[in-house]
């Protein structure tokens, strides 16, 4: 794919990922729906916040510089002093009748009366007590306003607290759910998927990938609905107490619109790249753990470590990208673009610019609703990386999910006979690469048929054909006379049962390891499957018995040991057709000696499929196929292969030490 269509893809692709993100938060609308309103809730008590403020500034704080009045005693909201009584304009009723009037003047900590006629010369400095006279009224108002502020306060904090509570719960279960999903897909890829990654990477993609995408769920989203939210509140506060102030704010929306545009732009190509690399370190430390014996025996620890600073420096230059970014479009510059805000207003409003209007009160709510919007504005800002690294994380996600794989069937199958046939079967790894050409052979119930040739001739491709870990296009395979694809994979492989040359055994027990936590296999027979192979006795010996731990991939076990085990997993699920992928290659020639009089009585009644180089191992087989690049070039028992001294009479020859026999 070129540079300009994966350009040209990126918009389709980011709406899709953001359809599928958006389809699996609607699993938990509900609670999503009730945070949101408990949000609402919080962010109309907090922005009452201001307006309060205002009203407490603007009528009984700095209400005292408004005109006073002198009124006949006894008059309603009237404020004794000198034996006199003053009332507010604003208290003033309109039909009290008015014998004079005077103003505050303020100069510094002192209050001056200034009566009507008199200049600044003839004011009369107040004394505590009678300045207290003049907001003695508003004490009561003042109080009852905090109270109120405080009660919003608290009931903000508990709608806010509910609401991160829901958002992050269902944020969890949300990526609990994907996570899930992820690693069930991951159960349902064909194996000819593993082939092409590696293990660090698809683990990279279940881990890492669905973090980042919690992260998404947990801190963007509840910082983008808060952020949004407090954001349409503040303005249309802003916008009922003055327009005009409204409209010097508003150009803040397509700023951030803007810069958050201008981010995703660079960020999302950063992001890509570090995701890919990101994969490519944890597929190069499971490789290096996995192979660490070899790389210590072949003294390539220095190769192994510079090949990992090569991939570890080119991870650390695009995070010096990203930091870079982030540095320049962090809330450092909204910082600057907020001050910026206020340095404007101040100028305006200290060069009567916003008119009379603007009062004290107005220009404190003003810049209190400020602060307010630019803390989650600074919120949103700061999550950005994480969304574009969460929107990344979530395409790798949802390419590994559009994998085409398989539905896994639980429906029960009859034991079949085991009756199998290849005909004409042809088959390619790669396109036109063929690996089998026209295979054909069959096998009744109860025969062994041992397959032997040379590496890449195509015998682990006639088991991998028939354990359906890969389809053919060209020829049939059948069972019992029926084709196999017209079973699905469980169903074949509930009857069978397959020993590979390098046995996987999983964290657990021994007896777990045999019956794999089956619940249809008992402990009864997980111990005769033992004994059936002769490792029963071996494995009591220790001191636990065959409830012994087992770690991961069972490295505390010999290589024989582990092998026994496989051997033993597979014969416990009692299957019809048993594979032997030179099973008995790691075993001692001791033990190798108890497996094959073990084998003799297991194989009645079973049709085995025998891989083995050593073939003085499958001399008893019913059936011998030679293969020599894909093609099946000799067939019959031993005896007969020996008569017509070929391939398999020289190969014979060779591992018995007699010297090379011309055919």
């Amino acid at each position: 794919m070129t540079i300009e269509t994966e350009q040209v893809q990126q918009p389709d692709r980011t709406i899709k990922t953001g359809k599928r993100l958006l389809q699996y938060g609607l699993l938990y609308k509900k609670t999503i729906i009730v945070a949101l309103i408990f949000l609402i809730i919080a962010v109309s008590a907090e922005v009452m916040g201001p307006l309060l403020a205002k009203k407490m500034i603007d009528e009984h704080i700095t209400g005292i510089n408004k005109t006073w009045y002198y009124v006949e005693e006894g008059t309603a909201e009237a404020v004794p002093y000198k034996e006199q009584w003053l009332v507010r304009e604003d208290k003033l009723n309109p039909s009290t009748a008015v014998l004079g009037s005077m103003e505050f003047e303020q100069q510094g900590l002192r209050f001056y009366l200034v009566n009507e006629g008199d200049n600044s010369e003839q004011a009369t400095l107040l004394t505590k007590e009678e300045l207290y006279q003049f907001y003695k009224p508003e004490i009561p108002s003042i109080l009852r306003l905090s109270a109120i502020y405080l009660v919003l306060l608290a009931v903000a904090a508990i709608f806010v607290y509910s609401q991160r509570i829901l958002l992050q719960t269902a944020a969890n279960r949300i990526v609990q759910k994907l996570r899930h999903d992820v690693y069930a897909h991951t159960q349902k890829l064909p194996v000819k998927y593993y082939d092409h990654y590696a293990a660090g990477q698809i683990v990279s993609r279940v881990t890492n990938d669905t973090e980042a995408i919690r992260e998404l769920y947990v801190g963007v989203i509840a910082n983008f609905s808060m952020g949004l939210v407090y954001i349409v509140a503040i303005y249309a506060a802003i916008f009922a107490m003055n327009p005009t102030l409204g409209f010097i704010t508003l150009p803040l929306i397509p700023i951030l619109m803007l810069w958050i545009y201008i981010y995703r732009r660079f960020a999302s190509k950063y992001n890509r790249v570090l995701r890919a690399k990101l994969s490519e370190i944890n597929g190069t430390v499971n490789e290096s753990i996995q192979g660490m014996s070899i790389i210590q025996a072949f003294r390539k620890e220095k190769a192994m470590e510079k090949e990992f600073d090569e991939l570890n420096s080119y991870y650390f230059k695009y995070q010096n990208k990203m930091l870079s970014l982030n540095s320049w479009t962090s809330h450092n510059l909204l910082n600057v673009l907020r001050n910026l805000i206020y340095a404007v207003i101040l100028v305006l409003f200290f060069t009567n610019q916003l008119g009379a209007a603007i009062t004290v009160g107005l220009l404190f709510a003003y810049i209190d609703y400020l602060n307010r919007m630019f803390n989650p504005i600074v919120g949103i800002v700061n999550q950005l990386s994480n969304l574009e690294v969460a929107r990344v994380s979530a395409e790798r996600v949802f390419k590994l999910m559009d994998e085409p794989g398989m539905e896994v069937d639980d429906q029960p199958m009859p034991r079949y006979r085991g009756d199998v046939a290849f005909e004409n079967v042809s088959f390619a790894y790669k396109e036109k690469e063929y690996v089998l050409k026209n295979i054909q052979f069959s096998a009744k119930q109860g025969e062994t048929i041992a397959l032997v040739g040379h590496t890449g001739s195509g015998k682990s491709s006639i088991l991998n054909l028939l354990f359906r870990f890969y389809d053919i296009e060209e020829g049939r395979i059948t069972i019992d006379g029926v084709d196999l694809r017209s079973f699905s994979k469980q169903q074949i492989r509930k009857h069978m049962g397959i020993v590979l040359q390098d046995p996987f055994l999983f964290t657990g027990t021994i007896a777990s390891n045999v019956s794999l936590n089956n619940e249809e296999i008992s402990r009864e027979r997980v111990i005769q499957a033992l004994k059936d192979v002769g490792a029963y006795d071996m494995f009591m010996q220790l001191p636990k018995g065959i409830d012994t731990e087992v770690i991961e991939k069972g490295s505390t076990l010999s290589a024989g040991q582990r092998q026994l085990i496989s051997f033993a997993r597979a014969l416990a699920y009692d299957p019809a057709i048993l594979i032997l992928d030179e099973a008995t290659a790691s075993i001692d020639t001791e033990t190798e000696s108890v497996i094959q009089a073990a084998l003799e009585v297991l194989k009645r009644g079973r049709t085995t499929f025998v891989i083995a180089h050593r073939l003085s191992t499958i001399r008893a087989a019913d059936q011998i196929l030679v293969l020599d690049r894909g093609v099946i070039v000799e067939r019959g028992n031993h005896d007969q292969l020996m008569e017509q001294r070929g391939k398999y009479y020289l190969m014979y020859q060779l591992q018995a030490g007699t010297g090379a026999i011309t055919a």
